[in-house]
């Protein structure tokens, strides 16, 4: 007997473990999404307690999945513009009530790779949304990732990586093509970027943008060379990315 993972009714496996994607088609439609449409008025309430708690909170907007099915290696998906409020309180959720309440947050990770097989991955400030976790340089997709109807993802991983540490993905090598990793409704899609350069040298590169950077995202940058789940204090996304690369997987 098999043992598959656990698909729900996207097709995804849902236990984080990292497959491959051989095509993504991700639109954005006009109108609402259905969940914020439903949860507006508790969405606005709850965005009053966010920034009471922390008022360096934006809510911009946020492209947040309606949809998505997979199948024989293709991701299809349609998504909504929402407030960010939208999707905390949608966060705020029980993870075991979310099958539920609609809504997917997908989101991107570029996997950059030092030339002495390093993963470099920071730490986020502690004024944002995600304090003090540690992963790599990513944002959800938003407005300004949206091309022709599509969700540009390396656009996004292009602009994140720049905007957090500095570092330009087009002087690394991608390496293969897209990878998924889904749990509880949220999916991270997967790019790997190999730079020419040493860990050391990229956080070097990284701290230098830190002097200068306006915004200050990141507390710092960090170098992974293992798959201990405890060596950070890693987003939940992370794991099981770091178990697929070291293992030799990635």
């Amino acid at each position: 007997m098999t043992d598959l993972p656990f698909r729900d009714q996207t097709g995804l496996p849902d236990d984080g473990r990292v497959f491959p994607v051989k095509e993504i088609s991700l639109r954005v439609l006009e109108g609402e999404h259905p969940f914020h449409r439903a949860e507006k008025e508790a969405a606005e309430e709850n965005w009053e307690r966010e920034i009471a708690a922390n008022p360096a909170l934006f809510n911009g907007d946020l492209v947040f999945q309606n949809r998505l099915t997979f199948c024989d290696g293709v991701l299809e998906g349609e998504a909504f513009i929402v407030p960010y409020s939208t999707f905390m309180w949608w966060r705020r959720q029980p993870q075991g009530q979310r099958q539920g309440r609609g809504g997917y947050h997908t989101f991107c990770f570029p996997v950059i790779i030092s030339s002495d097989n390093a993963l470099i991955a920071v730490k986020m400030g502690a004024h944002t949304a995600n304090a003090g976790q540690v992963y790599f340089a990513a944002g959800s997709l938003d407005r300004s990732d949206i091309v022709d109807g599509q969700c540009d993802l390396t656009g996004n991983m292009r602009r994140e990586v720049r905007e957090e540490t500095g570092l330009d993905l087009d002087e690394a090598t991608p390496e293969g093509g897209f990878f998924g990793s889904y749990r509880n409704r949220r999916l991270t899609i997967l790019q790997r970027y190999r730079f020419d350069r040493s860990a050391d040298e990229l956080l070097a590169c990284i701290a230098a943008h830190m002097l200068v950077d306006e915004e200050k995202e990141i507390a710092g940058a960090v170098a992974i060379r293992s798959s201990d789940p405890g060596a950070h204090p890693y987003n939940a996304a992370m794991p099981p990315v770091l178990e697929w690369f070291f293992a030799g997987k990635g």
